[in-house]
């Protein structure tokens, strides 16, 4: 077992339940069940702003801000595995405070397995989904000025 910081909970079930399977093609058909649970963005919302950049397929994020300071995020992809990868993210860190999700490091995805499975192109992908919505949730908190 590789030894990640402390995530979420329910960022941590999700890895819990994907180091629970063992066959990689029912931890692709477990994946892509995360492709349905993206709540959908408005076609207008599919801007170059709001495109992860670096990825092959096209892949939308938004972040928002609720008044409780929690963040939701909703998305879209034009291809099922990073819909998938954009899912299984957005599922294990909405309604997180900015601050929580700052905390997680992408290296959670080591011990789902998918790492190895993943053609590099895919990986690639999902280390730059991670870091977009870091990227977004960061523009999310109100700036500190220092003194």
């Amino acid at each position: 077992m590789i030894l990640t910081s402390c995530l979420p909970p329910a960022l941590e079930q999700i890895v819990q339940r994907f180091e629970q399977i063992q066959d990689a093609r029912r931890r692709y058909e477990y994946l892509l069940s995360f492709a349905k649970k993206v709540p959908p963005l408005s076609p207008q919302e599919c801007t170059s702003e709001n495109r992860v950049p670096g990825c092959v397929s096209q892949v939308h994020l938004v972040a928002h801000l609720t008044p409780e300071g929690k963040v939701v995020f909703r998305g879209s992809s034009d291809a099922q595995i990073p819909k998938g990868l954009l899912g299984l993210l957005t599922s294990g860190l909405n309604e997180l405070t900015p601050a929580e999700i700052l905390q997680v490091s992408p290296d959670f995805i080591k011990r789902t397995g998918l790492d190895v499975s993943l053609t590099p192109s895919r990986s690639n992908g999902f280390y730059n989904m991670f870091r977009f919505l870091q990227t977004q949730v960061a523009s999310l908190q109100p700036s500190v000025l220092e003194p």
